[in-house]
């Protein structure tokens, strides 16, 4: 059963893992990675361009799907070494989250909506996939 997820990382790394085809959450750790399974989609939700600024992008940066293939260790240097997942990202733009917040079961009516993405990822509806999906692609929400 395909599972939609929002991971929660910085632009500027959400970035890295677009042009090497990856992704990493909660610092590299690999536990939440071992909880998602191939053909699971995943959004990416930047709440800033660059780790530890405070310019408050609160955003959607990626969208994709989650390809075979089990987590893997990488060597980034200077002793760190995190855990990744290949994706398969599509063509997709930054959009805020702000119009949405009304809109997502996960947000709406919520004055504290961000506290869940904390823990740098989270299972969410289809339905409010499907919104985000619209929101990056610049489509028509459903």
């Amino acid at each position: 059963m395909t599972r939609h997820r929002i991971a929660v990382a910085s632009a500027d790394h959400v970035r890295r893992g677009l042009k090497g085809g990856f992704m990493q959450v909660c610092h590299g750790k690999i536990a939440p990675l071992n909880r998602i399974e191939a053909g699971d989609h995943v959004a990416y939700y930047s709440p800033t361009e660059i780790l530890g600024s405070k310019d408050g992008l609160q955003s959607f940066t990626a969208i994709g799907t989650v390809k075979t293939g089990d987590p893997y260790n990488f060597d980034m240097g200077n002793g760190f070494v995190p855990s990744r997942r290949d994706v398969d990202w599509d063509e997709a733009h930054t959009a805020s989250i702000r119009p949405l917040l009304d809109k997502l079961e996960f947000t709406a009516g919520r004055p504290n909506w961000g506290a869940q993405l904390r823990f740098g990822l989270l299972q969410i509806s289809a339905g409010d996939f499907a919104l985000i999906e619209a929101a990056v692609k610049n489509k028509t929400a459903p």
